[in-house]
């Protein structure tokens, strides 16, 4: 037995533990306090020791974050950065982050569904609507001709759920679809597309990438489409992060999430906007069956330049600077942008102007064309409706009422003057007792029911409204001056 009366492992561990806290400078404690307090009040002392040490340390490091924060808004105050500025750092991603898009699985279902799909989607838009492009060659050229490695970034407005596929199929042409692995990656919220496992599968077959809303930018969805472009492929996004909420009208500012890709990839990629208009009438919010007979005005702009941002970022400001960054790259595509919705909506509203004056001057020609076509000689007219020599009673009203007559001529509108008059000397005594408005409409009514009811036209416009003011006026003063002549 060992002097004390304890066991020799005993001494050996006190010992030992002596050792410990002199090595680690943990100040002892009498244990044996421990065992002879019921109330514990030497364990409390422990703790308390063991708490004042770790607040002393959390202290100390918090002075220094708050000393290093005031020294970094002191060296940025002309920028005058935001205080999230500083939390945004360059996160680098490799080009496989989830390898369950590039499974042979996955590739073999993009082979087959995105050719078939992006195929349909161009025979919907291109056959049962209207769509314009302009400045489509600058995609294309994007697209084929970039160096190998380049990463494609395409950015445009969100008007419709549908906007993709249905305008990125319109922009390429049919045989670029047949190659999936050229097609571009897009994002989908989780809570939209990904629900379920069929759903999960179908979007993923279609180069679909999974993003939850509110878990910022540096989640994995992020991670993914950063390293599609690191991979040199082609991502297209939403800056808005959502569907316009007024139905196209207007483009929300973009999010900060666009800045990333563009400065964290590995090689700063080409992007290329474009800017839409249409879409909202083909798939209104709401609807789930997409409408046809629509127009859709496309203008694709031209690459957007950010070598002066990658100029600006040295090495040594890299860390401050990153949030910075990212806002300046995300301003300058949304303001891209706005510029192209400006130029879309003026595209949009000529073409508006243009299709009614077209409809307004057909409708003017099936109107003169219907004029001539009427049986005059059935209302007791006979052939000097298609004179061009004034008549007996052109020349006879002419002297009786100068006046009048030239307040008729007025009372005619130009348009109706140059739609009914081409060809054809109207009498004088058609302008003054015939309302031009009724005269047309029985034209356009005509020429509606495709002259199926034209003996019915003719007994309303026998109606006493029309033409029992000239029947009185021709008994009383034309009547004798027709049979002289």
């Amino acid at each position: 037995m060992a002097a004390g009366g304890g066991a020799p492992w005993a001494e050996r561990a006190r010992v030992v533990g002596a050792q410990i806290r002199n090595r680690f400078r943990v100040p002892p404690v009498d244990r044996r306090w421990l065992w002879r307090r019921a109330d514990g009040s030497v364990a409390t002392e422990a703790v308390r020791r063991w708490s004042d040490r770790a607040r002393t340390l959390l202290q100390r490091d918090r002075g220094a974050d708050q000393s290093s924060t005031s020294t970094g808004e002191s060296t940025e105050t002309a920028a005058k950065p935001s205080s999230s500025a500083l939390r945004f750092y360059r996160k680098k991603v490799g080009k496989e982050v989830d390898g369950i898009e590039d499974s042979v699985i996955f590739r073999s279902l993009q082979a087959l569904a995105v050719p078939l799909i992006g195929n349909a989607c161009y025979v919907f838009m291109h056959g049962l609507n209207s769509v314009q492009i302009y400045g489509a060659e600058k995609l294309h050229q994007a697209l084929q001709e970039r160096p190998k490695g380049k990463p494609l970034l395409t950015v445009s407005n969100h008007v419709a759920a549908m906007d993709d596929p249905f305008v990125i199929a319109s922009l390429l042409p049919p045989s670029v679809m047949l190659e999936a692995q050229k097609l571009r990656w897009t994002l989908c919220a989780t809570d939209r597309c990904f629900t379920n496992p069929v759903l999960s599968t179908f979007f993923r077959s279609v180069k679909v990438l999974p993003v939850s809303r509110g878990d910022g930018i540096y989640q994995k969805g992020m991670d993914m489409a950063l390293s599609k472009l690191n991979s040199g492929g082609w991502v297209h996004i939403f800056p808005e992060g959502s569907r316009s909420r007024d139905g196209g009208k207007t483009i929300a500012p973009a999010k900060r999430g666009v800045g990333r890709l563009v400065m964290d990839a590995d090689s700063l990629p080409v992007v290329i906007p474009f800017v839409h208009t249409g879409m909202q009438d083909i798939m209104p919010v709401g609807k789930r069956i997409p409408r046809t007979g629509k127009r859709v005005i496309v203008v694709v702009g031209d690459p957007i330049k950010f070598d002066d941002l990658i100029i600006e970022n040295s090495d040594d400001t890299q860390h401050i600077s990153r949030g910075i960054l990212y806002d300046k790259a995300t301003q300058r595509i949304g303001q891209r942008l706005q510029e192209l919705k400006v130029e879309v909506d003026r595209l949009a509203a000529e073409q508006k102007s243009e299709l009614q004056s077209h409809h307004i001057h057909n409708v003017s020609d099936d109107g003169f064309r219907l004029w001539q076509q009427v049986d005059w000689e059935g209302f007791g007219i006979g052939s000097s409706m298609f004179s061009s020599e004034p008549s007996v009673i052109q020349v006879q009203a002419k002297e009786a009422e100068p006046e009048s007559h030239l307040e008729a001529e007025q009372s005619v509108s130009p348009a109706l003057s140059a739609a009914i008059s081409y060809d054809v000397a109207v009498p004088h005594w058609f302008q003054r007792h015939v309302d031009p408005s009724e005269l047309m409409g029985f034209a356009a009514r005509g020429l509606m029911k495709n002259r199926k009811f034209l003996e019915e036209g003719y007994r309303e416009l026998l109606e006493p409204a029309t033409l029992n003011t000239w029947w009185r006026s021709q008994a009383n003063n034309a009547m004798p001056r027709w049979s002289t002549a």
